[in-house]
């Protein structure tokens, strides 16, 4: 009888005994047949949803893309007296497709509007600030691409494809042309060998250069500040916040007239000291004086 009463708790032991022991493992493994297949069945939900994620994540990407490919491009020039220029700037918008060109005058003097009239492009007047210009004329754009264009630069062939094919790169955000100087001096070479670096390295182009820009990213960041000068400078700015800005290695002819005018080396001074004179907080009223050679107007 005792060896059958020894016999009964040895055996209830050896069962609690291994039934802690399991319970135990399954703790430390956290393995628990039930726990188990409901891991399972997470593991093949997160799986099921990053997949589906990824997949959306691409058609979103393929159709903006899609989207940009045949995307129409509106071009926004503003003048100031540009009867010399206009003519041969709005002729090198015309080898293209899908395209509108809006002209933003900004009260000239010569006949720059009658000549924009005549070839049947729209304008638009009444704004006396170039960074206002180019915000009205984006208001007044009907294409899901703007190009904003300086009066005296020209586009290069097939523009109008190498900035879609830009804008469907990944990350990238704007872009610009490269730069050339339409006048053979040696120094000009210097200049825009300094413009390529600083534009491809530090992501810094210049609205000379034909900044280019989906309509919503610039509705996004609000546009072109409404400085009188340096608008295109803090533009950029803001944009390199945003993404990339890819730089199209066939270039944009611009005159030469602001280089010839001063001396391309004081030019260039000029240009350094008025971004200095930008970050130590001067006022871009009284910079745009320096620039121009104006005297300070006191009321």
């Amino acid at each position: 009888m005792k060896a059958k009463i020894e016999f009964v708790v040895g055996a209830s032991c050896s069962l609690m005994y291994k039934k802690r022991a399991r319970s135990l493992h399954y703790k430390k493994t956290n393995l628990h047949p039930q726990g188990c297949s409901r891991l399972l069945i997470n593991i093949v939900h997160m799986t099921y949803k990053k997949n589906t994620l990824e997949k959306a994540k691409i058609l979103v990407s393929e159709n903006i893309n899609q989207s940009i490919a045949t995307a129409k491009i509106s071009i926004i020039i503003p003048t100031l007296n540009e009867s010399k220029n206009i003519k041969a700037t709005l002729a090198s918008t015309q080898k293209s497709t899908n395209i509108e060109v809006i002209v933003v005058d900004g009260g000239s003097q010569d006949n720059t509007v009658d000549i924009v009239e005549s070839l049947g492009v729209k304008v638009i007047t009444g704004y006396q600030n170039r960074a206002c210009q180019m915000n009205a004329g984006a208001i007044n754009a009907t294409g899901d691409i703007l190009l904003f264009l300086h009066a005296d630069t020209l586009l290069p062939a097939n523009f109008d494809a190498m900035i879609r094919i830009g804008l469907q790169q990944a990350k990238i955000v704007a872009g610009a042309f490269s730069l050339r100087i339409n006048a053979p001096q040696t120094g000009l070479r210097l200049v825009e060998w300094g413009v390529k670096c600083r534009s491809k390295w530090l992501q810094m182009p210049y609205g000379d250069q034909g900044i280019f820009i989906t309509k919503k990213i610039f509705n996004d960041i609000g546009g072109f500040p409404e400085l009188p000068i340096m608008e295109d400078f803090e533009l950029v700015r803001h944009l390199k916040r945003l993404g990339k800005i890819t730089l199209i290695p066939v270039p944009v002819i611009t005159s030469p007239r602001r280089w010839l005018k001063k001396g391309v080396w004081q030019t260039t001074l000029i240009n350094q000291i008025v971004i200095i004179a930008y970050f130590l907080g001067v006022s871009p009223q009284i910079i745009r004086s320096w620039y121009r050679g104006e005297k300070l107007i006191k009321h």
